[in-house]
């Protein structure tokens, strides 16, 4: 990328912006106000217009609900025709808009009105004797008619009275001791639990009154749809023409603002940004072709960007293409120089803007790093290699050929349904899916919590007796903590590697031992250590007896030889030594690497409570045994014949009798009926529970894997995305 620079004279400024707009390459930066004597520029004459045009664009574009898919071909669209035809279709849509708001209000008003009548149709009274009397007063309200009794009887104000009920509607009737009282039966009810009820204005009875209105409501109905179907046929004449009208004016409005990111005096313009390098001369001639030398191209200087991490500026000596030979033009360099005492000083950051391209598979993991944030210019990328390891640890975490599919199934509808970010989240979710598949049948055809291998046909050993649930597989359980460690140990020493790498490029091979290898050094040299046959009877025998379990036999593995424990404890105090010179202050998380590669273990700890979580379900669905002179694992229980079996034979010990197979259908009848779908119930919503439950957990610990113990260890983030100044049409074209 080079930063490059265009000074100018103001009354050129139109067509400076035209030829970089047209070119779309320069990535602007916003003017700081550090220039003295330079002050941010203002929007060009017209702006204002535009943007309230744009407003009402979008405006009728919502109330007509355009889309992409109405476009039409582009084409050309000058002003006049935008202003006329803007005026005539905003005139025509606000108008059928009015329409459309009042009719709805109408028919809201009216349902507003049948909802208030249903108490009263419960009453079965005339709604015209329900008010109008002089000597009596009467009120309505939902009640219960003891309470209400009593507290009329014990009123003194109240000479008689009745109550008449319908459902939980009841009407009052009374007459006070006091003919000029007014409001006596309401101050009698004062202590009572009543909704009182206004009584609708209308002398018919309360079925007829709502007649009428669903009558009304229909006729509003009737013309809410006709006012509908002329707003469908100005959309199908006018939603091309919107579409076209939003880009022209988004593209003109861009234009006039473009000035507010530029340092500005009274005659003279400073606009700077980054370019790519390669199209840096067009640029500049793209410049030149619009105002000759009346302005000034200038390549400030080349920022250096490779693959691994390398990143530096240069500037770039020379004299710049383009020389301000007119008044204006010079006029301009000399304020920009003065202000910058002869050099130049750049408007902002000096970080130039990021393209991030990792196209295929690994695309839509950007999602995840920017996220934490978008890799600075002068960072490494680390999408690919998140791509590489998020799937995997989700993957082994959750471990459901069952769930698998499910997930799969969820992403593939959201990457076919939505576009952006619910794209990307759709594929990473296909991604996280198909590795929790193979993970499911590796743990042994694990479906939704049941080993299915055990339906193939034959007496079938799976070589991976499970996660560690059961009596018979917790040496698996505890085999899975050691894979987790050492999954952490290698994914750590990437991170420190890159560190390694990145600092080696930026300053030199000192800092790079000190700030990146002495970490390397630590984390290798403890965990080599811990991993030794030094003081074997002090660390846990499943250390070293996780490999020949997870290589079925095939390999031993006893610890590493003293000698070699021995060197890495050496190398570990290696590098705390070379930490405490390099960076002393860092000495105070020493024991970082070993704590954050245990940090790993949490894939583990999230393996056993979604599988613990998914064997809860079905113990509560369908219960299980164990069969004693078996393998000691579980055994899931489908028949209420079966469960007789298990309570039956003294080899098999009953774990939990299920819901669904506790009652016999055939014998108990409908109570076993109720139970059989009451079982199949809770499989079902718990297994939606679980399934919600492992992107929460699962998907966050890997989340978090990556950017506390992983991104920590060289990664910052931070970096600004490269927006060239432009875009391309769609739906216009220029003339």
């Amino acid at each position: 990328m080079s930063r490059v620079s265009v000074t100018g004279s103001k009354r050129v400024i139109d067509d400076v912006i035209e030829a970089a707009y047209s070119h779309h390459s320069l990535h602007v930066t916003d003017y700081d106000e550090r220039y003295e004597g330079f002050e941010p520029g203002t929007s060009l004459e017209g702006a204002e217009t535009l943007n309230e045009r744009l407003v009402t664009v979008r405006s009728l574009e919502s109330i007509l609900d355009v889309d992409e898919d109405d476009a039409e071909a582009a084409r050309p669209l000058d002003d006049d025709e935008l202003e006329a035809e803007l005026e005539r279709v905003r005139d025509r849509v606000n108008d059928l808009n009015d329409q459309r708001d009042e009719l709805q209000d109408g028919i809201r008003d009216r349902q507003e009105e049948i909802d208030r009548m249903e108490p009263f149709a419960e009453l079965g009274i005339d709604l015209e004797y329900l008010r109008g009397y002089d000597s009596v007063e009467v009120v309505v309200g939902e009640a219960k008619p003891g309470p209400v009794e009593a507290a009329l009887e014990d009123a003194e104000t109240i000479d008689a009275f009745d109550v008449f009920v319908g459902g939980d509607v009841l009407a009052i009737v009374a007459k006070p001791t006091d003919h000029d009282a007014e409001g006596v039966v309401q101050d009698a009810l004062v202590g009572v639990d009543i909704a009182l009820l206004d009584v609708p204005d209308a002398d018919a009875s309360p079925d007829e009154y709502v007649a009428e209105l669903e009558a009304e409501q229909a006729d509003l109905r009737d013309e809410l749809d006709a006012v509908q179907s002329e707003l469908e046929s100005v959309k199908e004449e006018a939603a091309g023409f919107l579409l076209r009208a939003e880009e022209q004016l988004t593209i003109e409005a861009e234009k006039k603002e473009a000035p507010l990111s530029f340092a500005t005096t009274e005659n003279a313009f400073v606009a700077e940004g980054w370019v790519p390098t390669e199209t840096f001369p067009d640029f500049e001639a793209a410049v030149a072709d619009a105002v000759g030398d009346h302005a000034e191209v200038e390549e400030l200087e080349r920022a250096s960007f490779t693959p691994d991490g390398d990143h530096h500026t240069e500037s770039v000596d020379g004299e710049a293409g383009g020389a301000a030979s007119t008044s204006a033009s010079a006029d301009a360099e000399t304020e920009r120089e003065a202000a910058t005492d002869g050099g130049h000083a750049a408007h902002g950051t000096d970080d130039p803007p990021v393209v991030q391209d990792n196209g295929g598979a690994a695309g839509p993991f950007e999602l995840l790093v920017q996220a934490f944030g978008r890799p600075k210019y002068s960072e490494f990328d680390p999408t690919l290699l998140v791509f590489l390891t998020f799937p995997a640890m989700f993957g082994f975490m959750i471990g459901d050929v069952g769930y698998g599919v499910l997930y799969a199934a969820i992403g593939a509808f959201m990457y076919t349904k939505f576009d952006g970010a619910f794209r990307e989240l759709g594929s990473v979710a296909m991604w996280a899916g198909a590795f929790t598949i193979l993970f499911g049948i590796y743990y042994g055809i694990d479906l939704f919590g049941y080993h299915a291998y055990q339906l193939l046909p034959g007496d079938v050993h799976w070589p991976v007796e499970g996660k560690g649930l059961s009596p018979a597989d917790l040496d698996w359980g505890l085999s899975f903590l050691v894979v987790s460690v050492v999954f952490g140990i290698l994914h750590l020493n990437v991170g420190h590697v890159l560190s390694f790498v990145s600092t080696l490029k930026q300053h030199d091979a000192k800092h790079a031992v000190y700030e990146a290898g002495s970490w390397l050094l630590i984390l290798n040299g403890a965990w080599i250590w811990i991993f030794s046959s030094v003081f074997p009877n002090s660390k846990p025998d499943f250390l070293f007896e996780a490999v020949s379990v997870l290589t079925f036999g095939a390999v031993s593995f006893s610890g590493f030889p003293a000698a070699v424990g021995w060197a890495g404890a050496a190398a570990a105090v290696l590098g705390l030594v070379l930490l405490g010179i390099g960076e002393p202050p860092e000495l105070a998380e020493f024991l970082s690497p070993v704590v954050n590669v245990i940090s790993y273990a949490r894939l583990m700890a999230v393996l056993l409570a979604k599988g613990g979580m998914a064997l809860a379900v079905n113990l509560l669905a369908f219960g299980a045994y164990i069969d004693d002179g078996g393998d000691g694992s579980f055994h899931f229980i489908f028949t209420n014949e079966h469960l007789h079996h298990v309570q039956e034979t003294a080899s098999e010990e009953l774990v939990f009798a299920g819901i669904t197979t506790a009652f016999d259908p055939a014998s108990v009848g409908a109570v076993g009926v109720v139970a059989l779908v009451g079982g199949i119930v809770v499989a079902v919503v718990g297994h939606i529970v679980v399934l919600l439950l492992g992107v929460t957990s699962a998907g966050i610990q890997a989340v978090r894997l990556e950017y506390v113990e992983f991104f920590g260890n060289f990664y910052e983030g931070g970096g600004r995305e490269y927006l060239p100044f432009g875009r391309d049409r769609k739906y216009t074209r220029e003339e």
